[in-house]
């Protein structure tokens, strides 16, 4: 073993090196190779506090993630029995649903992202507890039978390059817009919890409570950051 590699070996076993400094060998290429992505490297472990143990990304999922942080309060916020998150992803919600949930059900059309989120889980070892579907949560919510205490959405919101004014929910995010998502998700419960870009209207989040359902917008933060808001419907019974 090299000399340098026997010392920083030595440290780390210590426990005296930071996490900043341990060797960028393992950054996978098509973030090294993307300047402008490497900022979500730098910011790995407020994404996954165990990505060291072995977390699983691609591309999309280190700009799409909930951060871990953010994750954990949203799951505070919808504790209840059974949650659906209706798209997974990579499994940053779903696992933290799992600390708060009795149980989750996580649905995702990527079959990779679903792996992911999978092995993900299996390293918070929470894996037993979430219940993952590959599907598409439209198709899905429009044949189930399924009732669930919540639902919560994470829907695609363009990629990085998002508006980061204006941004209009109705006609910016993926698949359908946010009215009709919504319509999807209470089919299976009248309580859901949506995360959005911080830039998103706020009167058109405002006006997806149906009559006389209680409504909340928090402002997410990431350190001092503001980045997304979450808004959340539902019966004053929840």
């Amino acid at each position: 073993m090299p000399k340098t590699d026997q010392v920083l070996h030595t440290l780390q076993s210590r426990g005296i090196t930071k996490k900043k400094d341990q060797p960028k060998s393992n950054i996978p290429k098509y973030l090294e190779n993307n300047p402008k992505m490497m900022r979500f490297w730098y910011k790995r472990y407020k994404l996954f506090s165990r990505y060291d143990q072995g977390i699983e990304l691609d591309a999309e999922s280190w700009y799409s993630v909930t951060p871990e942080g953010v994750a954990e309060e949203i799951a505070q916020r919808l504790a209840c029995d059974i949650v659906v998150d209706a798209f997974c992803g990579c499994g940053g919600n779903a696992i933290q649903f799992a600390k708060t949930c009795r149980r989750v059900i996580a649905i995702d059309i990527d079959a990779n992202k679903l792996e992911m989120a999978k092995h993900n889980a299996a390293i918070y070892e929470v894996a037993d507890k979430i219940e993952f579907i590959h599907a598409d949560f439209l198709q899905f919510a429009s044949s189930t039978r399924l009732r669930a205490d919540a639902v919560f959405l994470s829907p695609p919101w363009g990629g990085t390059n998002y508006s980061r004014e204006g941004y209009d929910i109705e006609k910016q995010l993926l698949p359908v817009g946010a009215t009709k998502m919504m319509q999807y998700a209470r089919r299976i419960s009248e309580n859901v919890g949506i995360y959005l870009p911080r830039s998103s209207i706020i009167k058109q989040v405002v006006a997806l409570a149906k009559e006389k359902q209680h409504r909340e917008v928090d402002m997410n933060f990431l350190g001092s950051s503001w980045v997304a808001i979450t808004a959340y419907f539902w019966d004053f019974k929840f």
